[in-house]
């Protein structure tokens, strides 16, 4: 049976114990730290935010297309962004010369000339190319037009995305992993906190 004195003994270095960590908070330097949890607070520093910055991508886009995904130092965008406008446009002049032309040998055929570039086709050939040419010329618009939108919104959202706090302190990462007992591999995702 043990001694009363080992009751005694063990009581006061619990209540000793108790009162070290009753003690709430310590200032030490610039750091505050919570004694009860051990946790260190302020040691996380973010960047400030600039909230007028995917704004003013998206003005930039507007204004030249390509220039907000430039401010958001995306550069490689630009050539698409540029390139898909750009790309649309030649489709549309090309339909539009297109359908001018025989549109021109329609109003000559009406007028009672026989002398245009369209000798082996019917007024009916003619108005169908028309309208085949029309739709065309509509729908490169249209697709241009979806473009530029798309390009505003791309510089926005980037913007947006590149002020999200990307931090080691919760990640949510793949893993592999062999398993020797069964001579299998198991894939996964891990979420980690970081505290």
């Amino acid at each position: 049976m043990p001694n009363k004195h080992f009751y005694i003994v063990g009581l006061v270095c619990l209540l000793f114990w108790g009162y070290g960590f009753s003690q709430n908070k310590k200032e030490n330097d610039s750091l505050k730290v919570d004694t009860d949890l051990m946790v260190v607070v302020d040691s996380v520093q973010s960047k400030p935010i600039n909230i007028l910055a995917p704004s003013k991508a998206a003005f930039y886009s507007a204004v030249l297309p390509g220039l907000g995904q430039a401010y958001n130092k995306k550069y490689w965008k630009v050539p698409i962004v540029v390139g898909a406008i750009a790309g649309g446009i030649l489709i549309y002049d090309f339909n539009n010369k297109q359908y001018n032309r025989y549109r021109d040998a329609y109003k000559r055929r009406l007028a009672g000339f026989n002398d245009d570039e369209f000798q082996g086709v019917s007024l009916d050939g003619l108005i169908n190319a028309q309208k085949i040419l029309k739709r065309r010329k509509e729908l490169s618009l249209l697709i241009t037009v979806g473009i530029y939108a798309l390009n505003i919104i791309d510089a926005n959202v980037d913007a947006h995305l590149l002020q999200y706090n990307v931090d080691e302190n919760l990640a949510l990462r793949p893993h592999f992993q062999y398993n020797e007992m069964e001579n299998s591999s198991d894939l996964g995702l891990t979420l980690n906190f970081k505290f």
